[in-house]
Formats: structure tokens, sequence, C-alpha cells
């Protein structure tokens, strides 16, 4: 028998509040932090500089290494750095770097040497993917089956809580004080995660590192395509977020077209957009435990697509307060739902004795879409407008939530075998 809505409540709140969630949740928001920095803001700041939608489509390639990062992920299963355990050594010296970075890039002009921060802008977002590699391994590895839910959902309020704050302060000081301050400034808070690395809990694995580095390559892959229902179930994870993916791609040129100002963004509509995507999160956790995966998947992948279509009545209308909380709190709520969901999926997909390239290579799948659609999404933005934009994005959603519809039974078997493995 199961236990009463007050007692799980209960248990689902000292869960949320123990050590090892408040940990995920500082994690996440180092992973998030540095995200928005090589996107919204620095899609803001090319904006300043004079570039087109479509050359500020095309800069968004530099976040491919977030798509590549499998081909070095085996190196982190492999070769664990000698201090702080088998992840949390990445996770220090990635923040270090992302801190260096961060710096180096403040000291750059697009409009005198755009190559320049182009190099800079990667560097950020490999030392970023090596720390996403690291975090999401760990976080994998060190919670347990039932706790997916409850730990997507903190890794995804810290990391939407983060990215939010860096955005903003990147957006509100650049208005008052110039880019070179606001860079200076995130550079150095990204420093301050080293912290939360340094106080992480090791997880208690049951088995060694690769003994080499092939094992570290094909053991995972032999161990995640063997099964018959592999291939769609990989599938699911490319396409389930992809309406989503556009339709967040171009943001903040679009809010910037419809007439706010960076400031505005920064602290209104970012603050709209993170307090959503929060509440999204917390939402979709508390539900997922209730609803399962598969009809979480269903449920939340619906609400997401429909509600990219909000953003037609912005674009029509212009610059509009209420219809632009309207359109962002629904659509981050519907989309943070979504994430927690999938985040599920991917952890559910990974063997811990291999999650580093698991996990590494299933979610640089899931954001395929996100960093290959910048330059077909600049261009219907520059050549059909954002009323076509929007509608495209709800097109381009549905084959994914067919492909869930198709494979729920053999999600529903994965998610009930995971759930009967051993810690």
């Amino acid at each position: 028998m199961s236990a009463p809505p007050a007692a799980q409540g209960e248990r689902l709140a000292a869960l949320l509040a123990s050590p090892k969630m408040l940990a995920i949740l500082a994690l996440g928001a180092a992973s998030g932090f540095p995200n928005q920095l090589t996107e919204s803001a620095l899609q803001a700041w090319l904006k300043d500089a004079g570039l087109s939608n479509t050359a500020i489509g095309a800069m968004t390639y530099v976040a491919l290494p977030y798509l590549l990062k499998p081909l070095w992920a085996p190196l982190v299963d492999r070769y664990p750095l000698p201090f702080l355990g088998r992840r949390r050594g990445w996770m220090l010296v990635t923040q270090i770097g992302l801190a260096a970075a961060l710096a180096l890039l403040a000291l750059q002009n697009p409009s005198v040497a755009l190559g320049a921060v182009t190099a800079c802008a990667f560097a950020i977002v490999v030392c970023s993917a090596t720390q996403d590699i690291a975090i999401d391994a760990w976080r994998t590895d060190v919670s347990l089956p039932s706790e997916r839910g409850p730990a997507a959902a903190a890794n995804n309020l810290g990391y939407r809580t983060a990215a939010w704050v860096a955005a903003a302060c990147a957006l509100v000081v650049a208005d008052h004080f110039g880019w070179r301050a606001a860079y200076l400034l995130l550079a150095a808070v990204m420093l301050a995660f080293c912290v939360a690395s340094w106080r992480a809990p090791e997880p208690a694995y049951r088995h060694a590192p690769p003994r080499t580095l092939r094992e570290s390559l094909v053991a995972p892959l032999r161990e995640l395509l063997g099964s018959p229902s592999a291939a769609i179930l990989i599938a699911v994870v490319m396409f389930f977020k992809i309406g989503d993916a556009f339709a967040n791609k171009l943001f903040t040129p679009f809010m910037m077209d419809v007439g706010f100002s960076k400031t505005e963004i920064g602290l209104i509509v970012k603050a709209l957009f993170t307090a959503s995507a929060v509440g999204g999160s917390i939402l979709g956790g508390v539900l997922m435990v209730r609803l399962g995966l598969v009809r979480s998947m269903l449920a939340f992948g619906v609400l997401a697509a429909a509600s990219n279509l909000l953003y037609c009545l912005l674009a029509a209308a212009g610059k509009s307060y209420p219809i632009m909380a309207l359109a962002v709190v629904i659509e981050h709520v519907a989309g943070a739902m979504g994430n927690i969901a999938l985040v599920a999926l991917i952890m559910a997909l990974c063997d811990v004795r291999y999650s580093a390239f698991q996990y590494a290579l299933l979610s640089a799948i899931a954001l395929l879409p996100r960093y290959s659609l910048g330059y077909p999404a600049g261009w219907i933005a520059d050549h059909g407008g954002w009323y076509l934009y929007y509608v495209t994005s709800f097109v381009i959603a549905l084959p994914g939530l067919a492909m869930v519809w198709l494979t729920r039974a053999r999600i529903h078997a994965l998610e009930q075998l995971r759930a009967r493995e051993p810690p």
C-alpha cells in the first residue's frame, strides 16, 4: 500500500533539503552559470556591435564543443585527477579555467577583433562542456534510482537560477558600465563555484574506473547500444526538446527587436524567465514522482510545444509587458518541466560504470538541435519575421512528441528496469 499524499510530500521535502540535493543544486548552478555568457549575453554584445541576426545566429556555432564533448568524456572516465576523487578534481580545474577565459574575453572588442572574441568564447565553451561532463557524471553516480526526478529538479533549479543571474548581471552591468566590467565581474563569480566542488560529497562507487582508454569508450557504447530499443530511445532524446531549442535560440535578439532594452531584458524579462523555469523545475520534479516518466514526457512536451505560440502574440503586438509576461511565464514553466523529464530519461539510460561518457554522449545528442539551428533560426528571423519563427518552433516540436507516444512502452520498461537495480 502506498503512503498517503501528506507522508509522500514530507518525504519529498526532506529529500530536496538533504545535503546531497543541496550539493546537486549548487553544482547545477556552477554548470548553468557560464552557459548564457556565450549565448544570451554574447548575442546582446554582438547586437550592440552592429551584427545582423544572421551573423549572430552563425556565431552560435561557437558552442559546438557542447556537442563534441563525448570525444573527450572517456578521458574524464579513464583518468581521474589526483585530488578530490573521480569527478570533483575535473570540476575544480574546469571552473578555474572558466574564470580565466571569461576574464580574457572581457578584454576583447567584437567590433574590432571578432576573431579574438570567437576564440575566447570557444575556450569558455570547451571548459564549460568539460565541467558539464564531470558534474553530470557525478550527479548520475550519486543519485539513487528513486532520487532521479528530484535530482533532475534540483539540478535544473540551480542551473536556471545561475544562468539568469549571469545573464542579468552581464546585461545590466554592460548597460551602465560596459561589457568589460560585466565579464570581469562574472569571471570572479565563476571562481567562487570552486567551493561547491571542494565540499560536494563523493559517491560510493561499486565499480573501479575503466582500466584502459579503449575500455572507457567501447564498453559504454556496447552497453548503451546493446538493446533492440536503443536507437529509438536515443532518437527520442534528440527530438523531444527540438521545438524549445529553436524557440529560445534567438530569445534575446527577439526581445531587443520587439523594443525591450538590455536593462529591461536583464531585470524584468530574464527574471520572469528564470522564476518561471525554477517554478517549472520544482513542479516538474514533484509531478514526475506521481506521474512517472512516460506520462510526464507526454504532458510536459505537449504543453511546451503549445506555449511557444504565445510569442506570436508578442511579435504581432510589439512591446507589451502583459503579453511578454504571459508568454515568458507559461513557456518557461512548460519548458523546464519538459527538461526534468528529459534529464530523468537520460539518467535512466546511463550505466553508473560509464556515466561520464554515456551522459556526455546522450546530453550532446539532446543538445544537437539547440546548437545546430543557429543559422536557420537567424535566417528565418531575418527573412520570415518573428511571427513565422515561433510558428516554426511549434511545428518542429510535433515529431518528437509523436516519437514519445510511439515508444511509451519501451520508456516505461526502461524506467522499471532501472528502479530494480541496486544502488
